[in-house]
Order: C-alpha cells, then sequence, then structure tokens
C-alpha cells in the first residue's frame, strides 16, 4: 500500500521559505546571517621621503636611468616599485638648499606632482622652520614667545591650515605625523617629555586638527631607534597615560648611526613591530630607513629584512616602509645614507622595493 507523506512536512516547508524570504527582503529586521563584507584590498607601502626634490631640480642636478636619458626623480623611484611620497613641512623656512625650503606652499606643490603619478602621500609636520628631531625640537620664530594654550592653537591651526590647502587641491594624504622622531618630544621647551602632559596636549591638538579635516586621515606618531623594544615602551606607555590619540606607531630604524651591521638588530626591530601592535593595539610602519650609499649591496639586504620584517607583523598591521632621501645624491646633498650613485642614477639598492 502506498504510503502518503506526513502532513506536518508541507507545513514545515512551507514555514521555513516563508522564514527563508522574510529574512532576504528585511535582513536588517532579523537575525539572519549575513554575507561578510569583503574585505578592503590591502597595499603595502613602499616608498620614500623626497622633500629634497625641488631644491635638487632647481639648482639644475639631472636625474638618469640606467640607460644613460634624463628621466623625472619621481618616475625613476616609481619604476623601481615605490607607491608612496613622504613629505616634510617645516613653518617659516629658510631658502638654504638643504636645510630650508619645504614650506607648505612647496609641499602641496609637490604634493601634488607626487598624486598626479599616482602615488600616495604622507605628510611629516615638523613643527619647525628647520630640522626637528630628537637633538632639535626648536619652535618657530613666530611661535617663540607664545604660551602652552598659544601654542596648542599653533599646532591646531597650521595643521589644519596645511591640510586644508592640500586638500583645496584635491588630495587627501593617508598618513599624517604630527611631529619628527620626538623621543624628547616637540616646541622645546613646553613641549619637552619633562612634562608628558603638555606634549599630549600638543600632540592631540594635531590629531584633532588632521581629523577636522578628514577622519579617514590615520595619525602617526614618530619615535627613532625602531630596534629598541625598551625605548618604544616607555615613550608610548607615557603617552597612553596621557591620554595621546593616534592610529599608527612610527619608527626610524638607522644600522648605520646605532654603530653595527644591521644583522645584529633586525630581529629586534621585527620583535618591537609586533610587541607595539599587540601592546598598544596600533598599526606600525618604518617612516625612516636608510643604508649607506657606498655599501650598495649591505642595503639592499638590509631594505629586504626590513620590508620582509614588517611584513611578518600579523593581519597586515605593518603598513609600509619608506627610504629616507634615496635621491639625495652625496655630492648635492653631503648625506652619506642617500642611494644614489655620483653619475645621477639610482643605486641597486632600492630594487628591494620592487615586487
Amino acid at each position: 500500500m502506498k504510503k502518503s507523506k506526513p502532513k506536518f512536512s508541507f507545513v514545515f516547508v512551507t514555514i521555513l521559505t516563508l522564514l527563508i524570504y522574510s529574512c532576504s527582503e528585511a535582513q536588517t529586521n532579523c537575525n539572519c546571517p549575513t554575507k561578510p563584507p569583503t574585505p578592503t584590498n590591502f597595499v603595502f607601502s613602499k616608498g620614500s621621503d623626497v622633500s629634497w626634490l625641488p631644491q635638487m631640480e632647481a639648482t639644475g642636478y639631472t636625474f638618469y636611468d640606467l640607460d644613460g636619458m634624463p628621466k623625472d626623480g619621481l618616475q625613476l623611484l616609481k619604476d623601481r616599485g615605490m607607491n608612496t611620497i613622504r613629505l616634510r613641512v617645516f613653518v617659516n623656512p629658510s631658502n638654504h638648499k638643504i636645510n630650508g625650503h619645504c614650506s607648505p606652499t612647496e609641499t602641496v606643490a609637490l604634493a601634488v606632482r607626487a598624486k598626479n603619478m599616482g602615488m600616495r602621500i604622507m605628510i611629516d609636520f615638523h613643527y619647525s622652520d628647520t630640522w626637528a628631531d630628537p637633538g632639535h625640537q626648536t619652535k618657530p620664530a613666530a611661535w617663540a614667545s607664545h604660551t602652552l594654550d598659544e601654542l596648542k592653537n599653533d599646532v591646531y591651526n597650521h595643521t589644519h591650515d596645511v591640510l586644508t590647502a592640500l586638500k583645496t587641491a584635491g588630495i587627501t594624504p593617508e598618513w599624517v605625523q604630527i611631529g619628527n622622531e620626538i623621543p624628547s618630544g616637540m616646541l622645546w621647551p613646553e613641549g619637552h617629555i619633562d612634562n608628558w602632559s603638555q606634549l599630549g596636549q600638543l600632540l592631540n591638538k594635531g590629531y584633532e586638527a588632521t581629523k577636522a579635516v578628514n577622519s579617514a586621515i590615520k595619525v602617526v606618531v614618530h619615535i627613532d631607534q625602531g630596534n629598541d623594544n625598551g625605548r618604544f615602551r616607555w615613550f608610548f606607555d607615557n603617552i597612553k597615560n596621557n591620554n595621546v590619540k593616534y592610529d599608527v606607531i612610527g619608527m626610524s630604524y638607522y644600522p648605520f648611526w646605532l654603530g653595527s651591521d644591521y644583522t645584529t638588530t633586525i630581529l629586534n626591530l621585527e620583535n618591537n613591530l609586533k610587541d607595539m601592535v599587540s601592546r598598544y593595539g596600533k598599526e606600525v610602519m618604518v617612516v625612516e630607513v636608510g643604508g649607506d650609499y657606498t655599501l650598495v649591496q649591505n642595503t639592499k639586504d638590509m631594505l629586504t629584512a626590513v620590508i620582509n620584517a614588517v611584513k611578518a607583523v600579523p593581519n597586515n598591521k605593518g603598513l609600509g616602509v619608506i627610504y629616507w632621501e634615496p635621491q639625495g645624491e652625496k655630492s648635492w646633498s653631503g648625506y652619506q645614507l642617500n642611494a644614489w650613485q655620483s653619475n645621477g642614477k639610482p643605486s641597486p639598492a632600492i630594487d628591494a622595493f620592487k615586487d
């Protein structure tokens, strides 16, 4: 005898169909599982700070490709795998070819040029009329007599004005550094680490100005000696305790200035990168690196090792590596850690940035 299917089967299928239809029509009003969002495509940043480039060109320096033909310096870097340009900003600089320029107007012009070549942009605010680094954090002359409250306004307004000028020119930087190599603070004496609270207030004003222009810009806080985990923990513990707001931990790494070959410190760099992500929940980036231009293979090997160390940070939290002034050839700049040859051609060392 043919057995009929249980009656509840039809009812069950009907109810299930209605539930599925209901969820597909109004997912936001039900607890149905949704398709996970497509992850943003991560692109590792490989780049260089080229802030000397316009001055080099203005003084008649000519860049050449390996075939001996003149070529745009930015294009030569792009041809070697670089996709990012970092630009420093001074407040009211002199016209000295090495220690000056990098005014807001000049920075915007070079940023436009880099963007038109498809490059990503990082802006590095020094909050000085010239170099700021661990041993030099001199206030701009126009801010010299200002109180802490006035300096906070200065930082906010200068940051906001430069980023607004970039925005008007059609450029939104991906990253903005609030201060350059600041393990001893910035805008001395008010922003010295003798008073972490005041330094924190100044850093937060730069953060707030950046986010006011575009909240998607990532704010970088940057110190040197990226291989020194103790130094980084000390500094970033202090700014955490003072409620400093930022997105990315930036590092300098120069084995030359450490007085030893990179092979003795590269593992320390990698471990520090990973520790910063784990300890503070931030992304990390080597925003300055360089090697002796006379040691071509060693510098190339060092760059490869640094790139690999940053890429080894889990979950794409290692954002990239930036060479400091590779095109700043020694005869023009006097800088030992460039990556250019005396004949105006790129050093094979920066081929490390190629895919």
